[in-house]
């Protein structure tokens, strides 16, 4: 009896199929590619030491089936005397600034990468972080990294969504894209930029947005993504043994003194007192919302009709790592004493959704002890789900 097609079988097939079987042209050319350095350090430990860890850090297009599936399978075949560690670390709705405060759960703690894949342009952007805030993340994320690891290779990916698409037609580069590339470049750090690619093949008229499959991709889509990879692969390939291992080295200088380098997350019973609030160790909803797999059935700090907390934390950065749901509410907070604006932490799609959000209290601190009272205010919304306190 013959086996039924996966997702990954017809992704394989899209990416290793004749482009021209797939109305498409010249799939293998046109990628934006801006090679910093080289791979010489993770091709080293796919080639010699036979043993390499490879990270997928990014939002839903990373979670999702799709372009790191093909990537490694790409991997797997151009090493196949190799053992892999694949690192999955996607998680939809996140970006830039909620990766640099998971980086050291979510990545670090199951393996340390020798290639280390990041993208968070397009939830950077639609989440609504600034530019200062798409620096502080990427930043802080490249920094941690190369502190942990000197050897780890870096590659930047800024996909594609609805909103680039008119600006990338005027000649526009999103600044979020910029932003991340002034990372890059002062960091030494390949990066694909897979809007402009894909920007411009629609333009040419090689496909359009229904047949790239959208935001989220159709396998037609994921098979560019992955061959601009695979690019990148071929360009910095060499004879085995000749690669030759070296530190990165990392400026003294930073493009944001508060950059979150430090990041990482606090759990949710660290508070020195609470009202309103309570632990529940296996958290989910009681309402009809949606929710991310990652948010549910784990410890929560719950706050369904107004409460307060008390958080001592050291740093220079103090956030909220919580589900904003139908219920999520409006707070007030002092940092040693300092009052701060109230903070609405309803998003536009908490209606349906418990979306998991990082909402940033204070990220510009002087590095040492500090004491949050939080309030979370009664009214028409009263609740507050905190999974994690983030602290740099």
């Amino acid at each position: 009896m013959n086996k039924p097609f996966t997702l990954i079988t017809l992704l394989l097939a899209a990416l290793f199929m004749p482009a021209l079987c797939l109305g498409a042209q010249n799939i293998s050319g046109g990628h934006i590619i801006h090679l910093r350095g080289n791979l010489d350090n993770a091709f080293s430990a796919m080639t010699v030491e036979k043993k390499a860890t490879v990270a997928f850090f990014g939002g839903s297009i990373t979670e999702m089936t799709g372009w790191k599936d093909l990537v490694m399978e790409d991997l797997k075949a151009r090493f196949p005397q190799t053992e892999f560690k694949f690192i999955t670390a996607g998680i939809a709705s996140l970006g830039s600034t909620p990766h640099a405060f998971r980086f050291e759960k979510d990545v670090l703690e199951r393996g340390v990468p020798d290639l280390l894949f990041v993208e968070a342009a397009v939830n950077d952007h639609t989440n609504g972080f600034g530019p200062r805030e798409q620096v502080l993340g990427m930043e802080g994320i490249v920094r941690h990294a190369l502190k942990v690891n000197p050897h780890m290779d870096i590659i930047f990916l800024h996909f594609i969504y609805d909103p680039f698409i008119p600006m990338l037609d005027d000649g526009e580069i999103p600044d979020v894209i910029l932003n991340h590339e002034r990372v890059a470049n002062h960091y030494h750090i390949t990066s694909i930029d897979l809007a402009q690619e894909i920007g411009r093949r629609m333009r040419r008229g090689e496909f359009d947005w229904k047949t790239f499959g959208g935001t989220h991709p159709a396998p037609f889509g994921h098979k560019y993504y992955a061959a601009a990879i695979r690019e990148v692969f071929d360009n910095a390939f060499k004879p085995a043994g000749t690669y030759v291992r070296s530190a990165h080295p990392v400026p003294e200088d930073l493009l944001e003194e508060d950059c979150y380098q430090r990041g990482r997350l606090l759990s949710p019973d660290s508070p020195v007192k609470m009202k309103g609030f309570r632990l529940e160790k296996d958290w989910v909803p009681t309402d009809k919302a949606g929710t991310r797999k990652q948010y549910v059935h784990v410890p929560t700090l719950v706050c369904e009709d107004g409460g307060s907390l008390v958080l001592e934390f050291d740093g220079t950065a103090v956030g909220l790592y919580c589900t904003c749901g139908p219920n999520a509410g409006v707070l007030s907070y002092t940092i040693d004493g300092k009052e701060y604006p109230h903070l609405d932490t309803y998003t536009k799609w908490s209606k349906n959704l418990h979306i998991p959000w990082v909402h940033m209290l204070a990220n510009d601190l002087d590095d040492g002890h500090h004491i949050l009272r939080l309030k979370v205010l009664k009214g028409e919304r009263s609740g507050c789900y905190i999974r994690n306190f983030t602290v740099n």
